[in-house]
């Protein structure tokens, strides 16, 4: 636990939340300021700031819990998708320096985007940057 962590209080009970979900390593609890009606968030209890410092098997198992989320948001909301967004680090909009996974309920015709700009590689670029990429794993 981290002491001056916002999610590691309400793991521990010091910051009350609506809770839709919780085991020993995951709590979900409801986003306090929604980008869309059933907006939840999971946080791995043990603290880990972001994805590069999560350990492996927490990580695995966050994907299994949000599939199970989703699945409930689903058949409670009658949503016809759901975004599962996760930032790591100030530059992609982390606020929250705390591994968390938002999963935002989506309707044909809703308000809410996650925009980017489409770009492009030059001739080969992309083809040599994968090979760069493949040679660090």
């Amino acid at each position: 636990m981290n002491n001056n962590c916002i999610f590691c209080k309400i793991i521990a009970g010091e910051i009350p939340s609506a809770t839709v979900y919780e085991d020993e390593d995951f709590k979900v609890i409801m986003d306090i300021f929604p980008a869309a009606h059933g907006h939840t968030i999971i946080l791995p209890k043990k603290h880990s700031v972001n994805l590069f410092e999560l350990e492996q098997d927490t990580a695995a198992k966050a994907l299994v819990v949000a599939r199970k989320v989703a699945i409930a948001m689903q058949a409670e909301l009658n949503c016809e998708g759901i975004n599962l967004l996760q930032n790591n680090g100030e530059a992609a909009g982390q606020t929250i320096n705390h591994f968390h996974i938002h999963l935002i309920p989506r309707f044909h015709g809703d308000q809410m985007t996650i925009p980017w700009v489409p770009g492009n590689y030059a001739e080969g670029q992309a083809a040599a940057l994968s090979i760069a990429i493949a040679a660090r794993l």
